[in-house]
């Protein structure tokens, strides 16, 4: 008997000591079945978390609608009373809401998109309001810029004014508020009419002193031509050498060209047809190109704006209607159906619950 026990206990051994991984497997079923209990602790808590993050959400956006009103009376009374003050409100706003921005891109993982034209536009703008505001060369540039691509970005890409969207906000600002800030000092800076108007003189003269009109396309159409070549240059080293494993692996982050080409692809578009007459593999080629012809198109029609009042005008009526236009329709047709899905999904999750409880 006690010969039998002691053969039967070293079989055990011995098949323990053969099947390691069954033993692994065991002591795993075992720690399994002890979490579980703290599996649904934790999962109760993300749902009500996830429940209370919704209540918030809503509230977060009527405070957001709030402010937004509010703060866009008040641009337009400053813009009227004060427009001297209009590129001290734009530093500030671009010093404090763009670090934010970044933050809330890299928690949505899309903060690769603040390496595109606008950002690096707007930080050469911020260098010429603070520290050149009366080199008149850099401000036609920041003008070519302002009034080109970024404004024209503004229609084509349909940015909505959405007071309660506080992304869609700052998307509208970092387009539209340049604009403006280079029409105010252009037409309406009593500084600028100083110039205007020199002493002992009764003739107006033109603020910055333009020369004649190759002096206006070197500064309004060449110069800031080569500048964003040179961004561009930068932007595909960082993007497509530097950052390629990156995006490889993850390819959740996003990019401007990979948003734009998921969207065109999804529509299948004009915009998506275009890109692939080279192939599949030139797509990126064909984009760059695309974008090129948009930037020296935007950038022939600063000229004739810069020299016009009533065209400067107008221009920044189209501006600004397009946007409230846009933010319109995204409040008539797109929230709705974003709302639909959001209540289609939160009864899935519902019934999801209950079976579980």
């Amino acid at each position: 008997m006690t010969v039998a026990i002691i053969i039967r206990k070293n079989e055990e051994e011995f098949s323990n000591a053969q099947s390691p991984s069954s033993n692994m497997k065991q002591r795993k079923e075992s720690k399994h079945n002890q979490n579980s209990p703290v599996k649904e602790i934790i999962s109760k808590h993300v749902i009500n978390f996830a429940k209370h993050a919704e209540e918030y959400e809503n509230f977060i956006n009527k405070f957001t609608h709030l402010i937004g009103v509010l703060g866009y009376g008040a641009f337009c009374f400053l813009l009227g009373a004060r427009p001297q003050d209009i590129p001290c409100v734009y530093c500030l706003f671009y010093i404090f809401f763009v670090p934010l921005r970044w933050i809330y891109y890299k928690f949505k993982k899309l903060h690769y998109y603040l390496l595109d034209f606008c950002y690096y536009a707007n930080a050469i703008f911020v260098v010429d309001l603070l520290f050149y505001p009366r080199n008149e060369r850099l401000f036609m540039v920041c003008f070519s810029f302002a009034e080109g691509p970024l404004a024209w970005a503004l229609i084509v890409w349909r940015c909505s004014l959405v007071f309660s969207s506080f992304d869609k906000i700052l998307s509208v600002l970092v387009h539209l508020l340049p604009g403006i800030v280079f029409f105010t000092i252009r037409w309406w800076n009593p500084t600028t009419f100083e110039s205007m108007y020199p002493e002992g003189s009764l003739q107006r003269a033109t603020w910055p002193y333009v020369e004649d009109k190759s002096y206006l396309w070197t500064w309004l159409f060449l110069v800031p031509l080569v500048a964003y070549t040179l961004w561009q240059i930068l932007y595909f080293l960082i993007v497509n050498v530097l950052l390629r494993q990156t995006l490889l692996r993850d390819p959740e982050v996003m990019t401007s060209y990979r948003e734009l080409s998921k969207k065109a692809k999804k529509a299948n578009n004009v915009w998506w047809r275009l890109s692939g007459l080279l192939g599949d593999q030139n797509r990126m080629l064909m984009f760059i190109f695309l974008q090129g012809i948009f930037t020296i198109a935007t950038m022939t029609l600063t000229v004739p704006i810069f020299q016009s009042y009533e065209l400067h005008a107008l221009f920044q009526i189209l501006k600004v209607s397009a946007s409230v236009w846009n933010g319109g329709r995204f409040l008539l047709e797109v929230m709705p159906r974003q709302a639909m899905l959001k209540e289609k999904n939160k009864s899935e999750r519902k019934h999801v619950q209950d079976q579980m409880d």
